[in-house]
């Protein structure tokens, strides 16, 4: 899996090492199905602080699309690991849509179709 890491911020752009090994760990399980990923810092309201760090996590797939899950916190690590926990667990439903139905009624239904 290849991992981007881009950052506008230089206390973002400080936990590139740790967001490249959360990314790799989170998806540990789905390596061979992500063959990219990408993971964007930014700070919404700059100095003034607040809940105001972004992380945008986007995951290209070439079953499944596109997965891109954005989130805002306090400080950049709770909003690395938020958008990870939504990018996988959204990136585990498509992957279960696309698959066929292998038992009960909704098997026998598409195989008559």
């Amino acid at each position: 899996m290849q991992i981007t890491f881009e950052s506008r911020d230089v206390d973002g752009s400080q936990l590139r090492d740790l967001a490249v090994e959360r990314v790799r760990f989170a998806l540990r399980r789905q390596t061979a199905l992500v063959p990219h990923a990408k993971v964007q810092f930014s700070d919404v309201n700059g100095p003034r602080g607040g809940v105001d760090k972004r992380c945008q996590v986007e995951l290209k797939t070439d079953s499944a699309g596109t997965v891109v899950i954005a989130s805002l916190a306090r400080d950049w690590r709770t909003a690395l690991d938020r958008s990870l926990i939504r990018a996988s667990r959204v990136l585990t439903r498509s992957l279960q849509r696309i698959q066929k139905p292998t038992r009960g009624r909704a098997a026998r239904l598409a195989l008559d179709s």
